[in-house]
């Protein structure tokens, strides 16, 4: 029986391990259809995609492992990194991970491996690569997010689980010169990993939640 939609939201996480299982298409294009109903101001629908899978995956993967970052970035992701309380949290979430790998703090080479896997998708057998016109603008950008977050859910729906990845970005010319995507045109915003949660420490570790009232205020009730 499918789950519902709070049983989507409350199961869904970012994993980071997956078993080698094939995603059926017909699950992924049922739900690329029905997040086409995703909101965008003004109807824009300003999301573009490609989802690779086998052969093609395994040799973009290939190029991405081989091919130093590119400088400059597409965009920068780290900006949150500069208020305090964010880069205690990243470092929080970074301890509880590792730790849950047996990973050390000294561990330099377990480190690096680990985070070099973010381009391999942590084994993830299907994979979406997210772009859009650069003409579109931070309102045009959420709108982009939405339609992200409702492609989670839906696969969560489907017993399927995922990873959003910025880290792709690193390689955002050598993906769109391998998916046929012009650069003068497209930016490309992240990956989703796609697949089958593994049973892995990884993906055990306690991910926390603020508590209701810390974020949002309920006024005139």
């Amino acid at each position: 029986m499918p789950m519902d939609v709070a049983e989507a939201v409350l199961s869904r996480r970012s994993v980071r391990a997956f078993q080698d299982k094939p995603v059926p298409l017909d699950v992924l294009r049922r739900v690329m259809d029905t997040a086409r109903w995703s909101p965008s101001g003004c109807n824009f629908q300003p999301w573009e995609a490609s989802i690779l899978t086998g052969e093609p995956l395994k040799a973009l993967q290939s190029k991405m492992l081989t091919t130093p970052p590119q400088d400059p970035r597409e965009y920068n992701w780290d900006d949150p990194e500069v208020i305090p309380e964010c880069l205690a949290r990243l470092h929080g979430v970074g301890k509880a991970m590792y730790g849950a790998m047996g990973i050390g703090r000294d561990d330099v080479d377990a480190r690096n491996k680990f985070m070099a896997s973010n381009f391999e998708s942590f084994g993830a057998p299907a994979v979406l690569f997210c772009y859009f016109d650069r003409r579109m603008g931070p309102p045009q950008w959420s709108d982009v997010g939405m339609w992200l977050q409702t492609i989670m859910l839906l696969l969560r729906g489907e017993g399927l689980d995922s990873c959003p990845q910025e880290a792709l970005s690193l390689h955002a010319k050598l993906i769109k010169d391998f998916l046929g995507v012009s650069d003068e045109t497209h930016i490309f915003f992240c990956g989703i990993a796609i697949g089958y949660r593994a049973e892995d420490p990884v993906n055990a570790f306690e991910r926390e939640r603020e508590p209701i009232d810390n974020n949002v205020k309920f006024l005139g009730f």
